[in-house]
């Protein structure tokens, strides 16, 4: 029974000093840099690979975006009414 509790005084000593160890060790440690991306990088680089990205998103956009439709001159959009009209008036026989 004595060497029990004498194991357990043990135990429960060296895991109060070990905690307490590890709690003054935090407060001296450097930040940790995790190595992101700009990492070593100027900001003239930084500026350069924003502007780039940039243009990556406005050509990707351009590629999705349907072709714009030209303007019709006068002539063409009486021609197209007049093609309608007479396309209406064979549906209605």
């Amino acid at each position: 029974m004595k060497v029990l509790a004498a194991s357990l005084a043990t135990i429960l000593a060296l895991t109060l000093a070990s905690a307490g160890a590890f709690a003054q060790r935090g407060g001296d440690r450097e930040p940790r840099n995790f190595g992101g991306k700009n990492q070593g990088m100027s900001k003239d680089q930084r500026e350069r690979m924003r502007q780039d990205m940039r243009n990556v998103y406005q050509n990707r956009g351009a590629q999705n975006r349907p072709p714009q439709q030209r303007q019709m001159s006068p002539e063409e959009r009486e021609k197209l009414r007049r093609d309608i009209q007479d396309a209406n008036k064979n549906l209605r026989r």
